[in-house]
């Protein structure tokens, strides 16, 4: 039988490629900027994307601050938590959160859009969310990239 073979190529370790890519998350809508975010941290748009590879890149968001909500998710939505203890679930609002901790609405958005296994769990180590325009990773030289030209 005279036929072609294909092989399903798995990229090794020296085959991965890894940047430092800069997002500014001024007046980006949360969902859509933890999609493309997300997707970037997974690596599903290079070429030798393997899903049970860590193969995305490194991520650095700033500016969490200046995130927006679209519609009254501002005020409607509830991120919950629980203790562990009777009477112990807490509830607030993203206007309560973005006051204490705004880093926190963009790490729950994106860490619930990674596989939920050991694999999200390294994926999601790639991640840096900083307020304001200062981040502490100059040294590794990030490529600022406009987030509204990934598909």
């Amino acid at each position: 039988m005279n036929t072609l073979s294909y092989r399903t190529q798995t990229p090794k370790a020296d085959q991965i490629t890894k940047e430092w890519l800069l997002v500014d998350a001024e007046n980006e809508v949360v969902g859509r900027l933890a999609t493309k975010v997300a997707s970037l941290l997974r690596g599903k748009y290079k070429t030798n994307f393997s899903p049970h590879v860590d193969c995305g890149d490194n991520i650095i968001i700033i500016n969490a601050e200046k995130i927006r909500f679209t519609g009254a998710k501002l005020n409607d939505k509830e991120y919950i938590h629980y203790s562990g203890y009777p009477g112990g679930q807490k509830k607030a609002t993203p206007r309560e959160v973005l006051k204490k901790r705004p880093e926190y609405i963009l790490e729950e958005a994106i860490r619930g859009m990674l596989p939920k296994n050991r694999l999200g769990a390294e994926l999601f180590r790639n991640l840096r969310v900083f307020t304001g325009s200062e981040h502490d990773h100059e040294a590794q030289k990030p490529r600022k990239i406009n987030i509204h030209e990934i598909k």
